[in-house]
């Protein structure tokens, strides 16, 4: 039994992607029920990729605003086709997770809501998804290791009957404020103003929701101890900016859960799980890396700083070779694993073809079928000639080579279960 705590994207993920692979789980939180707050609101590709792969999609990329540009004070400073084009959606993160519970009441669990986790003990696996302030991880004893980047600022979600573009994100600069207006499906708008400013771009109908932040960036100093394990916003905090939070908790839940799964129902020992954290982490700290710098040259407000934002940044944004590292960046689709699980040519990259199975595809001669199946469960089979390959349920390819080298690399790479083989309902 996996215990996970926290019914956000990350959890909900988690467990909808193990209760596919046939394994038994229960998903707590402290709330009282789900939250309505729209909070993060960019779906990036590669998370889309993850809710279809869970059949969580639905009816999300119809709902979505898609946007076409940059405004600065009303002027187009910047043609954002390229990220349209790339597929990122301007979505509630409520609607992502009402998608993801009704998945996973379909695949037959509820949310046990006002439940709160206390210990770390007494259990056969638990997953801390409860976010930045996370129980699960305070209780473990990890440090959560980084600093503040910006403070007091001011999030709302408004009606207003403002005579903007709802395909572009507004810019509002005056000396040193910037305040930022960005269209979300339903008609609402999200402002966020620095110093708890109130400006908007005309009268307010009605808020909807209301906040106050400091951007930090926070990594876990690990994402395992023992039989614990951390994922999304408990494993990792950082600038909304580029809209990677929800995706990047979305990309650790689909890493975990299939590895998890191997581990619980006795295929895999459970040093399997040691590659969760050596793939997802350096993710994580790349995501640290480049948000928090960018953070600070889109939202600082020194006399430098704006001259180089006005005069240099979104110049250089308009360059197609420019927008294309960031539609790679942002898209999450270039992520690539290294080491064990990242065997032969190519090892490690997303293999499109493949990439929204959900299961593990095995590409070659029917020969190596049956090890396949033995060592990892459904596995789904297309005839290739040449080098067999092995895609991970995640759509990353794990193995490239002969096939009559696989169950030396399956035994390997999954090691000898340290529990007898368990059979799971489905």
């Amino acid at each position: 039994m996996v215990i996970i705590a926290g019914a956000g994207p990350t959890g909900l993920a988690l467990a909808c992607g193990l209760r596919q692979f046939g394994v038994d789980v229960r998903i707590v939180d402290a709330a009282s029920g789900p939250a309505t707050t729209s909070r993060a609101l960019g779906l990036q590709p590669r998370g889309a990729e993850v809710l279809a792969r869970l059949g969580a999609l639905g009816d999300l990329p119809d709902k979505a605003v898609r946007l076409r540009a940059l405004r600065i004070n009303g002027a187009v400073a910047l043609d954002m086709g390229f990220l349209r084009d790339a597929g990122q959606l301007i979505v509630s993160q409520a609607w992502v997770e009402e998608r993801l519970r009704d998945r996973l009441s379909a695949l037959g669990v509820e949310i046990e809501w006002n439940t709160p986790i206390s210990s770390v003990s007494g259990w056969d696996w638990l997953v801390g998804c409860d976010g930045a302030h996370s129980a699960v991880r305070k209780a473990a004893g990890i440090a959560f290791e980084g600093e503040p980047v910006m403070e007091n600022f001011l999030l709302r979600d408004v009606h207003g009957k403002w005579d903007l573009d709802r395909e572009s994100i507004h810019l509002y600069v005056d000396g040193s404020s910037i305040t930022s207006v960005f269209p979300l499906p339903g008609g609402v708008w999200r402002v966020m103003s620095p110093n708890g400013e109130r400006w908007t771009p005309g009268p307010i109908d009605s808020v909807e929701w209301e906040s106050t932040f400091r951007i930090h960036r926070r990594q876990a100093a690990t994402y395992r101890r023992g039989n614990v394990l951390l994922a999304g916003d408990a494993a990792h905090i950082h600038s909304p900016l580029g809209g990677q939070g929800m995706n990047t908790g979305l990309g650790d839940a689909d890493n975990l859960a299939w590895k998890l799964a191997l581990v619980v129902q006795g295929r895999a020992s459970a040093t399997l799980l040691d590659t969760y954290e050596a793939e997802r982490r350096p993710v994580g700290a790349q995501v640290l890396a480049s948000t928090t710098p960018a953070t600070r040259l889109v939202m600082g407000p020194g006399v430098v700083t704006r001259a180089f934002r006005d005069h240099v940044l979104w110049p250089l944004l308009g360059l197609s070779v420019v927008q294309r590292r960031l539609v790679r960046f942002t898209s999450q689709l270039d992520v690539k694993y290294s080491g064990p699980l990242a065997a032969g040519r190519r090892g490690g990259e997303r293999v499109p073809a493949f990439a929204r199975t959900g299961k593990w595809v095995l590409a070659g001669p029917t020969t190596c079928l049956e090890v396949a199946r033995e060592r990892l469960g459904d596995v789904v089979h297309h005839e290739r000639a040449g080098d067999t390959l092995l895609v991970r349920p995640d759509g990353h390819l794990a193995w490239r080579g002969p096939s009559e080298r696989l169950s030396a690399w399956l035994n390997e790479v999954l090691g000898v279960p340290e529990t007898p083989r368990l059979t799971t309902r489905s």
